[in-house]
């Protein structure tokens, strides 16, 4: 109540730390609160299978309990900046410290500031941790859940097509990790639309960097309507490609910096690789998540400032409705990128345009 804080004889500055205070001090508590209810439930479900396959502790908690967390509160980081808007929020309005505010001449506008500077601080946390110290960690994390929850690591690839140079178009059946093997090979070269060259081999072996060593080859050349041939059963060759580049998948994208996501993006356009989706809504991702924090200030600041009746449990009850509805939509529209219905960059940034319009319209009717 007004008598308990009477902000008309407080500064401003003084008004805003208390707000920032309120906002990041709630942000970490419900982060550490709930992340310790997950932990305790993900390590119950996965007890058996750390037992079974003889999980060292110190595995477990450094490469995936402690990767395990920062991973977690980064996805969820909109959720938690939810969470902390509406209950410390609803808590004013209910002790009616925000009509007090308003009372002693700040603007309903004006007392967003403090609000948005401490999303600005929680976005930037997000993009920074998320782009570029989390990715290092989800290598450790999923190493440890390949080796000792699930495997989900194959051993061989198959119908392995990609552009390696300008060009130059290369083919391989079924590629062997374990030999580092390759079968049915073929290497063309295009000169624009003119096939100017055809190599192939019953298998090639990488050796090291882009070295390749193929085995009964047959290499043709073709000028205008002459052809000449060559073949052999053994043949050392350069190709700019690397055995792991066969077996990147959609989960690798998370353990990629921004950086290497777009240096990653760029080489696979580049080569004409099609099935490069899921990189592409982890890209964006990237971007969209931090802004989200934003977008989740304004509609719980606008939905709790009011005072109702049912007070926090009210106001806690239609937030995390709308929080699930926006994970939810984003789940869904990372289905349709993926599978290729909707293009990536539509997908991820379609639920913050259309939060934006809620938060916005309950911007406008928050009372003032």
């Amino acid at each position: 109540m007004k008598a308990k804080l009477d902000f008309s004889n407080i500064g401003l500055k003084k008004i805003d730390m208390y707000i920032i205070k309120k906002f990041l001090g709630t942000y970490f508590f419900s982060i550490v609160l709930i992340l310790s209810i997950s932990v305790v439930f993900d390590l119950t479900e996965k007890l058996d299978k750390f037992y079974d396959h003889n999980a060292p502790l110190k595995a477990i908690l450094f490469d995936y309990y402690l990767n395990f967390i920062p991973y977690y509160m980064n996805m969820f980081s909109p959720l938690f900046t939810f969470i902390a808007v509406i209950f410390f929020t609803s808590k004013m309005a209910g002790n009616t410290e925000i009509i007090a505010i308003l009372a002693s001449g700040v603007s309903f506008r004006r007392m967003m500031l403090p609000y948005f500077i401490s999303a600005a601080i929680i976005a930037s946390i997000s993009f920074t941790v998320g782009g570029y110290i989390i990715p290092p960690g989800n290598k450790k994390r999923l190493s440890f859940e390949n080796q000792y929850v699930s495997s989900f690591k194959t051993d061989n690839a198959r119908n392995v097509q990609m552009e390696v140079d300008k060009g130059v178009i290369m083919y391989i059946e079924r590629f062997e990790v374990a030999t580092n093997t390759g079968y049915h090979f073929s290497l063309e070269k295009f000169d624009g639309k003119k096939l100017v060259s055809r190599l192939t081999a019953e298998s090639l072996t990488w050796d090291s960097a882009y070295h390749w060593k193929l085995s009964n080859y047959l290499q043709r050349d073709f000028n205008d309507m002459r052809e000449t041939t060559k073949q052999g059963f053994s043949k050392d060759t350069t190709i700019k490609v690397k055995p792991e580049e066969f077996f990147i998948t959609t989960q690798e994208s998370a353990q990629m910096t921004i950086k290497q996501l777009s240096n990653y993006l760029k080489r696979q356009k580049d080569r004409g690789v099609g099935n490069i989706q899921g990189f592409e809504d982890e890209y964006y991702k990237r971007f969209s998540m931090p802004l989200a924090a934003f977008i989740m200030t304004l509609i719980g600041v606008s939905l709790s400032s009011r005072k109702v009746r049912g007070g926090i449990g009210l106001h806690l009850g239609v937030g995390l409705a709308l929080s699930s509805l926006y994970i939810l939509f984003s789940t869904m529209s990372t289905s349709f990128a993926v599978n290729g219905a909707m293009s990536p960059f539509a997908a991820v940034w379609l639920p913050n345009a259309v939060f934006l319009l809620i938060g916005i319209y309950l911007y406008n009717t928050a009372p003032k």
